[in-house]
């Protein structure tokens, strides 16, 4: 018996020891969609569930030869970019990239910029917004929150979905600005605070967009999984909730 390829996305992103966000979350998003994740590691941290303590950025020539090791083996089907970690690892990714778009120049990428922790904890060396600026501009789709937005400014981004979480009301707001519109998803607003959101919503709409969807359809379906696993999200310290990307599995918190 043959078995059948999974369609896989390659991930760059922070190792978060909690397991709450980064790279850990990424894995477990993309393979709740059905896809498989190429993890690529750009950067050790030092935090828990509720903040930021350090950042190590990974050498970047170590994380070429990961990528490039990869790509050579692997048919990639997404690209999925967290924290570079500084702006020598941007410029390598951009580089990946740039490779990887000559062999297949509608491969998707989805970009979570992830500027800072939900405390304000820098999740990079030196200046975060001219790290991302190399890959904002190879990126298919940036999934900013309302803060990351403001921060990067009136980037040229051909696809964007902002997402609404810091805004205040009963329900929260995310809007997607595509190339021929507007279209907003509204989701009633969960109490408590989550720990790896961002990174959830984005993982799984690169897992959705690997596996053929339109976009339209991937923002849609990751949508709903991402809100499901906020529902279902569960406690392991005081403060920030880790989302239950397993939603399908009995909660026990």
């Amino acid at each position: 018996m043959t078995a059948t390829a999974r369609p896989s996305v390659l991930v760059f992103a922070g190792l978060d020891p909690s397991g709450g966000a980064g790279i850990a979350a990424d894995i477990e998003a993309i393979a709740a969609q059905g896809a498989h994740a190429l993890p690529v590691v750009t950067a050790l941290t030092v935090q828990d569930n509720n903040r930021v303590h350090g950042v190590e950025p990974i050498d970047p020539a170590l994380l070429l030869r990961q990528a490039q090791a990869l790509a050579q083996a692997v048919q990639i089907r997404a690209v999925k970019l967290g924290i570079p970690g500084s702006g020598a690892n941007a410029a390598a990714i951009a580089q990946v990239i740039t490779r990887l778009r000559a062999a297949d120049p509608l491969l998707p990428v989805v970009l979570d910029p992830v500027l800072a922790s939900g405390h304000g904890d820098a999740l990079a060396r030196g200046d975060a917004v001219a790290a991302l600026r190399p890959l904002l501009a190879l990126a298919t789709l940036v999934v900013p929150n309302l803060p990351e937005a403001q921060a990067l400014g009136p980037v040229a981004w051909p696809r964007r979905l902002v997402t609404g979480g810091h805004a205040d009301g009963a329900r929260v707001v995310n809007r997607w600005h595509g190339p021929h519109g507007t279209r907003e998803w509204s989701w009633p607003r969960l109490p408590g605070q989550f720990h790896g959101s961002g990174c959830t919503l984005a993982a799984a709409i690169a897992g959705q967009l690997a596996l053929g969807r339109p976009m339209e359809m991937a923002l849609d379906l990751a949508q709903r999984y991402c809100h499901r696993a906020l529902e279902q999200a569960y406690a392991i310290a005081p403060g920030q909730l880790i989302p239950n990307r397993h939603p399908w599995t009995e909660r026990t918190a």
